[in-house]
């Protein structure tokens, strides 16, 4: 059985990961009615990706875990959304719900987010050219752990590594390295023996 990375937002990290997630693809169309009854379809182009979902805060402090998601909520602005199978994606959150009367010990909610049209850039764009250990970017140039190379600083990754962790240990939030590293395609693989770039 694998065990997925939890899902983060900004600075907030779920406790464990909502029960159901659905993304919506969307394409806007045009119709324009031709005579005798026909008509005419146009292509208006690919729009927003619609990420929704829905789970339960449970124990002691679900309902103060409730307040903090709705605290995020609050602030102004996109931010990336690491989801622990899907891409990440540069994101607005617009719609929080609960989906019953809170309790202390337990919350049922709901949650909407709308990706940016840069959602793909740099967060889930593959970078053409070479291979990065599986995670389908380019090779990094060559760099031990904390070596400052031209005002860049990089970290190898060794087994059980995450880049949560990394962030930490360098004292950078996982939303200032992800657009560092757009060889990075997906946020929870890294492998051992991959560089990534903390500053």
């Amino acid at each position: 059985m694998v065990e997925l990375a939890p899902m983060r937002y900004k600075d907030f990290v779920w406790p464990h990961n909502p029960r159901v997630y659905t993304i919506d693809y969307k394409r806007e169309m045009g119709v324009h009615k031709v005579p005798f009854g026909r008509y005419h379809l146009q292509d208006l182009g690919l729009t927003r990706r619609v990420m929704k979902g829905q789970g339960e805060f449970v124990g002691e402090k679900a309902y103060e875990t409730f307040k903090a998601l709705a605290s995020v909520f609050y602030q102004e602005g996109p931010g990336v959304l690491v989801h622990p199978v899907w891409q990440a994606a540069n994101a607005y959150f617009v719609e929080l719900s609960l989906a019953q009367e809170p309790r202390k010990d337990y919350v049922k909610y709901t949650f909407t987010f709308w990706e940016g049209y840069d959602g793909y850039q740099p967060y889930a764009r593959s970078v053409s050219g070479g291979s990065g250990g599986g995670t389908g970017g380019t090779v990094l140039p060559a760099a031990r752990s904390g070596e400052d190379t031209a005002g860049e600083l990089w970290h190898t990754v060794a087994r059980g590594d995450t880049l949560w962790a990394i962030a930490r240990q360098y004292g950078r939030t996982v939303t200032e390295v992800i657009p560092l590293n757009p060889q990075i395609k997906n946020p929870n693989l890294i492998y051992p023996g991959e560089r990534v770039r903390v500053k």
